[in-house]
């Protein structure tokens, strides 16, 4: 459940790794919208040492990685670095530790800008697009913008931008 609430959560949860995670420390940050961390972190899925499985978490590294990445590293329980797990998009950003709070920040204002009620709708539509077949997907989306668009945040976000000033959500 944990791993859940992070992942379904109506905010976006950013996470900051600056040390090495094994197992369901990866599935913690697997089930974060974004994620930072510093170069020198190694990970593994080592449960295969111990005899067990990562299936826990296997729902939220499935998500991020593809399969033939999740395999391999789910049966070898192999260590990969920073650099590694980005390329392969289990990280998204890989920053210097003395950098990685002013990055963090920038994205935490970044999420500032946009409308409070239309992060908790996309991350709605990205968990639907999961679970939907593609036909009661489009139709949802029809649906879900023609609301938001005559919503006052959308009212107030269209407005904003035709009056090339900032939305009251921004500052």
């Amino acid at each position: 459940d944990l791993y859940d609430s992070i992942y379904k959560c109506s905010k976006p949860v950013i996470a900051r790794v600056n040390g090495h995670a094994f197992g369901g420390g990866v599935g913690l940050f697997a089930a974060c919208d974004i994620v930072f961390a510093i170069p020198d972190c190694k990970f593994a899925f080592s449960e295969v040492k111990l005899g067990i499985i990562p299936s826990v978490i296997s729902t939220f590294i499935g998500r991020r990685l593809n399969i033939s990445n999740m395999r391999r590293l789910f049966l070898t329980g192999e260590r990969f670095d920073s650099n590694y797990a980005k390329k392969m998009g289990l990280v998204d950003f890989v920053v210097d530790e003395n950098l990685l709070d002013a990055e963090v920040k920038k994205y935490v204002d970044l999420l500032f800008t946009s409308g409070p009620t239309a992060i908790k709708e996309v991350k709605n539509l990205i968990d639907e697009y999961e679970n939907l077949d593609l036909e009661e997907y489009k139709e949802r989306t029809v649906k879900k913008i023609a609301e938001l668009r005559i919503s006052d945040e959308g009212q107030e976000g269209i407005n904003a931008f035709l009056e090339k000033r900032k939305s009251k959500w921004s500052g």
